[in-house]
């Protein structure tokens, strides 16, 4: 560890970005609307103050939702086209500042300064979607049974869209979320995790800038800032028909019912629990580097971090070999020396529920073959670091049923054929994202049928973390259901209408129902 990496950049960055006075911890930019009480951005890099957010109060939040709700009479009037060509900028924009983004993601959360770069660079991918997509916001003409008569569906933006968002892609899922929006004609209010506000601040800087020049409303693009309770002021409002929340699976029950008890719309991605199952035809080389970037990558705070490897019993002492030597060779520490391979977790907090599933799996009979711990010492302040570990274990025991979010994996053996590790899978509560490593064609395809793998993501010779804009993501059961990015994501940020034209002088009814006056 070299002491003088750990502020590489970051000065810069948040000038580029608007964010400055980072010594002094002031509020300053696009944060200064919040009048609440301040909370702290500590990089969980070096433990450093960045700085100080002043949180967003009833008052304040009343006064953003009255700015979308008029933002959004406009904005809806602006041809789809023209929208995308907003978004268009916006992609440019972050190509501009790509590199203080992807700074500023790594330095206020933790992952390594390449995975900054990629998150950004997937801003940039859902903007190029969704500028195609405003060409091509698109119904249904059906015929109808009546003569003369036309019959349609069309799709209307829905207003304002609350986005909820977590720490650990803390400007990507934003991203998802909004680019789609703003294209289908939707304005959007998001509350970023209170532990990487400043992300924030510097999206909605770059959007800000953009609206400006276009001479747009500010509203397109609002921020509220804080806890928990700025969230419930989005999940309880009836005038905010969609709420996008992404996080734990406890905070999405409670987004759900707040949300459903006032019959709006909730898009939830949730918790995961994610294996991948490793069969006798498995690719050994191939299983190890997605098994160690799934687990390890974001030093294990991914939705879709590889939890489980199911192995079969006849290679399950080699592929355990294997995964192991590779554990040997991770450089952990500051994510922003890119010869490093795991940063820290995003707080203490994390740091005790990580330790305190490693206790766990001991105390329910595991075993550990890559020892754990906190890292400690000089270029270590923070309290952060830790040691990805790798655990021995059963399918049934407590822990492993639960997501830690920390670079823990599982090691479990499975006998017999595909379907009994397909089963071992398939047993958890969360279903978002799954693999099987596999050369053998029956398998895979076994794998992905629709007696297969349960989860939002099936990938055969892939691991589970990470996935490419075009695809729809999200995942089921208690991942939440919803579906996030490409495909025909679009259609849960717009609201569905049939239209039927008669265009003749008689007026007959459906179903040959006769009604003369």
């Amino acid at each position: 560890m070299q002491a003088e990496t750990v502020s590489f950049g970051i000065d810069k960055a948040l000038e580029v970005l608007g964010v400055k006075d980072i010594n002094e911890g002031t509020s300053t930019g696009s944060n200064n609307f919040g009048s609440g009480d301040l909370i702290e951005s500590r990089s969980p890099v070096d433990g450093q103050l960045i700085a100080q957010v002043k949180t967003t109060t009833k008052a304040d939040y009343n006064q953003v939702l009255e700015t979308a709700t008029s933002a959004f009479k406009n904005w809806r009037l602006v041809p789809a086209p023209q929208r995308g060509e907003i978004v268009r900028q916006f992609a440019e924009k972050l190509r501009e500042k790509k590199e203080a983004l992807g700074k500023l993601v790594s330095y206020e959360m933790g992952k390594s300064y390449q995975e900054g770069l990629g998150e950004v660079q997937e801003m940039i991918d859902i903007c190029d979607f969704a500028v195609g997509l405003s060409r091509q916001l698109h119904g249904l003409t059906m015929h109808s049974e009546r003569p003369g008569h036309r019959m349609y569906e069309q799709y209307h933006p829905l207003g304002v869209v609350g986005i909820i968002s977590a720490f650990n892609f803390p400007v990507a899922v934003w991203s998802w979320n909004t680019a789609l929006a703003w294209v289908c004609g939707d304005v959007c209010i998001w509350k970023p995790s209170e532990k990487t506000p400043l992300c924030g601040i510097a999206c909605q800087n770059i959007a800000a800038e953009v609206f400006k020049a276009n001479n747009l409303p500010e509203g397109i693009s609002c921020l509220v800032n804080g806890d928990y309770q700025v969230g419930e002021f989005i999940t309880k409002d009836k005038r905010i028909p969609l709420v996008s929340a992404t996080g734990s699976i406890r905070m999405g029950k409670i987004v759900a019912q707040e949300v459903a008890a006032r019959l709006g719309k909730s898009l939830l991605e949730l918790g995961g629990n994610n294996a991948i199952i490793v069969t006798p035809d498995a690719d050994i080389k191939m299983t190890v580097i997605g098994a160690v970037f799934g687990a390890v990558g974001t030093a294990g705070q991914r939705c879709t971090s590889t939890r489980r490897l199911i192995i079969h019993e006849s290679i399950y002492d080699k592929v355990k070999t294997a995964i192991v030597d590779a554990y040997k060779q991770l450089r952990i520490g500051n994510p922003l020396d890119e010869t490093n391979h795991v940063g820290p977790l995003i707080d203490t907090d994390a740091v005790k529920n990580y330790q305190n599933a490693l206790v766990k799996v001991v105390e329910e009979g595991g075993n550990i073959v890559v020892e754990g711990g906190v890292l400690t010492g000089e270029g270590y302040e923070s309290a952060c670091y830790v040691k990805p570990a790798i655990a021995e274990a059963q399918p049934e025991f407590e822990i492993v049923q639960h997501e830690t979010f920390a670079p823990v994996l599982y090691l479990l053996k499975y006998s017999g054929d595909v379907e009994n590790a397909i089963d071992i899978q398939n047993s958890v509560v969360q279903g978002l994202s799954s693999a099987i490593m596999t050369n053998n064609l029956r398998e895979a395809e076994r794998f992905l049928s629709v007696a297969g793998s349960d989860c939002g993501i099936a990938n055969v010779n892939i691991g589970t973390s990470g996935a490419e804009i075009g695809g729809a993501f999200g995942g089921e059961k208690e991942t939440g259901g919803g579906r996030e990015s490409g495909s025909d994501a679009w259609k849960v940020y717009m609201r569905r209408q049939t239209n039927t034209i008669n265009y003749t002088t008689e007026l007959p009814l459906a179903q040959g129902i006769k009604f003369d006056l």
